[in-house]
């Protein structure tokens, strides 16, 4: 085992199908980082198996026994999955596009949705955990994820925890966005109040922007449709504070700075998470009809997110059609995004009855103020899945796990023991 400050890892990797529905096919590796406290790396565990959010986002790299980490370790053998597509598990970027026509990448990147991250999971707990159930946490896309677990494969689980991620189950993607712009509008009502400033300041970087061929330096132009989509980061405790400084730096006289643009690049490159670009179809529902850009969709029947309007509102975490031509990573998925934005059929993730069935308590934190996981549809959710706590709370944002993880991942422990 590798060891670091109070704790030690070691690193597993299997080979799992592509299709698991094709066992002899292609296969695919998948990584996992088994981390346990120092003193008791020879006990007698439970296994926790971190479902992450994203899609597209790899597992925490941990430096020390610290946060969540620090409090799952105290009871807990804990495995960090690189899901499918992530991190170390045959990471989906721009390479995946090389040989394959548009079709088969399109083909391809389906595989990747939450059933074959489930079916993953089952094979990496049935050579670590010898078949034992184990217990789960999802953050944010780990709690959909975790729905298709219970629908999939709920005897792998012992309990579940979750952090700002119940899906609704049947909302469809536009019903979804629907949902979501009223929240970033208020974000951002919430974020020009904090800095009144930045209101004429975000004004004029996207004046200058559409008036002049900015370039970002990977060589992308940065438009005022990249520009906005920083407000992607509003929903985390930090966001407001953190587009407030990098605007603070935007000028060097009459051009924006090469501090500026370099922060604008690494926050909207994408490039090792198309699988988050392409996240509408987490949303395809079996006889649901193809969710074709939705977001975009939604944002049309919404006046006050239209690049004339003052102030200037900074879009959520939606995904649109022009960031496959703009962005250098997502070019190459280009026709593929639009192939799967048409695709109307997607296989059911979740056994609704089943789920209704359900016996593996559920504990899971809704987080009130949450920009990118509707409460509503999450309370919906809680109310028709079995054996289902829930802890409402507006101390966090959507990165309460970050930020609060010791205590959150705490009281959903104390829950499930009944203890809270």
């Amino acid at each position: 085992m590798i060891a670091h400050p109070g704790l030690r890892f070691a690193d597993h990797t299997v080979s799992v199908p592509l299709d698991h529905r094709d066992p002899g096919g292609e296969t695919i590796e998948v990584f996992a980082r088994e981390v346990v406290a120092a003193d008791k790396q020879v006990d007698d565990l439970p296994w926790l198996v971190f479902l992450q959010g994203g899609p597209g986002g790899s597992s925490p790299r941990p430096l020390r026994a610290e946060g969540w980490i620090a409090r799952a370790v105290k009871s807990h053998r804990v495995l960090l999955l690189d899901q499918r597509g992530t991190g170390r598990s045959t990471p989906l970027t721009a390479r995946a596009a090389d040989g394959r026509s548009a079709k088969e990448l399109a083909d391809y990147v389906r595989l990747f949705r939450a059933d074959s991250i489930v079916a993953d999971a089952e094979i990496l707990r049935a050579r670590l955990a010898g078949g034992a159930p184990w217990d789960s946490l999802g953050q944010s896309y780990g709690g959909f994820v975790t729905m298709t677990y219970l629908s999939q494969a709920p005897s792998g689980l012992r309990r579940c925890y979750v952090t700002g991620g119940l899906p609704g189950l049947t909302a469809s993607a536009d019903e979804v966005y629907a949902r979501t712009y009223p929240r970033v509008a208020d974000k951002n009502a919430s974020y020009y109040r904090q800095f009144p400033d930045d209101v004429a300041a975000v004004r004029h970087i996207a004046d200058h922007l559409a008036a002049n061929d900015v370039r970002l330096p990977d060589g992308d132009r940065l438009t005022v449709e990249r520009f906005r989509f920083l407000g992607s980061a509003f929903g985390m405790s930090y966001g407001y504070a953190h587009l407030h400084w990098i605007l603070d730096e935007a000028w060097h006289g009459d051009q924006l700075s090469a501090t500026f643009l370099y922060e604008v690049m690494a926050l909207t490159a994408f490039v090792d998470k198309p699988l988050y670009a392409l996240q509408e179809y987490c949303y395809g529902l079996p006889g649901g009809g193809a969710t074709g850009w939705a977001a975009e969709r939604a944002m049309a029947q919404r006046p006050e997110f239209a690049a004339g309007a003052d102030p200037l509102l900074f879009t959520g975490e939606m995904m649109y059609p022009w960031m496959f031509s703009q962005i250098a990573a997502l070019r190459p998925f280009a026709e593929a995004a639009e192939l799967l934005a048409s695709a109307d059929d997607w296989p059911a993730l979740y056994d609704l009855d089943r789920l209704a069935a359900n016996e593996v308590p559920v504990v899971a934190a809704v987080y009130a103020d949450d920009m990118y996981v509707d409460m509503g549809l999450s309370l919906e959710t809680a109310a028709a899945v079995g054996n289902v706590r829930t802890w409402i709370t507006n101390e966090y944002e959507h990165d309460g796990l970050r930020t609060g993880g010791e205590a959150v991942v705490g009281r959903l422990m104390d829950m499930a023991a009944g203890l809270a």
